[in-house]
């Protein structure tokens, strides 16, 4: 098989070559390479087949040059799931091979993928997670009934509460989620991302129209919210926050069902609730209410100089989630602002 390296920005039927071979996801669209070349500076490197004029083969990597983490392969950064588009396996480890020649070549220190189909059989994953799925088939109270109990009972709970939900695309709208971004993740004793980030969603994503913005109120003021995207019949929840003073309301459970209803609307079949980390027993509960399908997928990382795969390396955990969640917000936006590109 002969590869070719593009880049999907520079495609003008890249989308549509995507979702012709009926296995792509959100995060293979040229909307996502935009987020991150234009947020980060990344560079796209996607290996490539093509038969016929149709893509028949793709392995996306982004190379992310940083004088603190090293140049590497990432294939994506700050993405919850992206498998290679392929049908067959051999096609798979040939290309293996080929990004491993390109990334000593580049100089690259490590390679990393995301795979859930098995196909690194005997290697150990750096980190792995669960993805929840739910198939939209159905009118809207069938699906409602495939819910738990649970999730039902905290949906008409927030809706008698007063709760109110505003489905929008608007930057203003995003700020207002923002808010609530960087509050969310110092509870979470981490930094948020740059906004700078959020508008490039807001400009690549929300603004032609690839997604939306699901906020929650009490009166007027905001109290959750959440980030969706959506290519082809799918969508996703990428980014949820809310604000724990409003916890015993439900808020989160009602911003999910609108922005369900509101994914219907636009036609998807499938929504996916991102990944989750196997120990956040919370975040799993609550995904699991949904009538979800459950599996794993698992990240994995290749050490070129060492020619060998690297196991259990990458986590969010640690003493300095302790400093982070005492840090004043405008100090860990600042941080933000500095970390995530190396992060990637």
């Amino acid at each position: 098989m002969r590869f070719e390296i593009v880049n999907p920005l520079e495609i003008s039927d890249w989308d549509d070559l995507v979702l012709a071979t009926g296995k792509g996801s959100f995060f293979h669209s040229s909307a996502w390479a935009g987020v991150l070349c234009e947020s980060y500076g990344y560079k796209p490197i996607y290996f490539c087949s093509f038969e016929e004029g149709k893509l028949s083969f793709l392995m996306p990597f982004m190379e992310v040059n940083s004088r603190i983490t090293g140049k590497r392969g990432v294939s994506l950064p700050f993405t919850d799931f992206c498998d290679t588009i392929t049908s067959n396996g051999n096609d798979f480890r040939t290309a293996v091979n080929a990004v491993r020649e390109y990334g000593k070549e580049r100089g690259w220190k490590t390679m990393e993928w995301m795979d859930n189909g098995g196909r690194f059989s005997g290697a150990s994953p750096c980190a792995s997670y669960f993805t929840h799925r739910l198939e939209l088939s159905g009118p809207e109270d069938q699906i409602f009934s495939s819910f738990k109990s649970n999730a039902r009972r905290n949906i008409h709970k927030a809706a008698k509460e007063g709760v109110r939900v505003e489905i929008g695309d608007s930057l203003e709208a995003l700020k207002l989620y923002f808010r609530l971004h960087c509050i969310t993740r110092r509870d979470h004793g981490l930094p948020p991302q740059p906004f700078a980030f959020f508008r490039k969603i807001w400009e690549c994503v929300m603004d032609p129209g690839y997604g939306f913005s699901a906020l929650a109120f009490v009166n007027e003021v905001c109290v959750a919210g959440g980030v969706y995207f959506h290519f082809g019949e799918t969508a996703i929840y990428k980014f949820g926050a809310s604000n724990r003073k409003y916890q015993n309301l439900r808020p989160n459970n009602l911003v999910m069902w609108e922005a369900i209803r509101e994914c219907l609307r636009r036609g998807c079949r499938h929504f996916s609730f991102g990944r989750t980390e196997t120990d956040n027993e919370g975040l799993l509960q609550f995904k699991r209410g949904w009538g979800t399908t459950e599996n794993e997928l698992h990240y994995y990382k290749f050490d070129l100089r060492k020619n060998s795969f690297v196991g259990e390396t990458m986590g969010v955990k640690g003493f300095y989630n302790l400093i982070f969640a005492r840090t004043p917000l405008p100090v860990l936006r600042l941080l933000g602002s500095t970390l995530y590109k190396h992060l990637g």
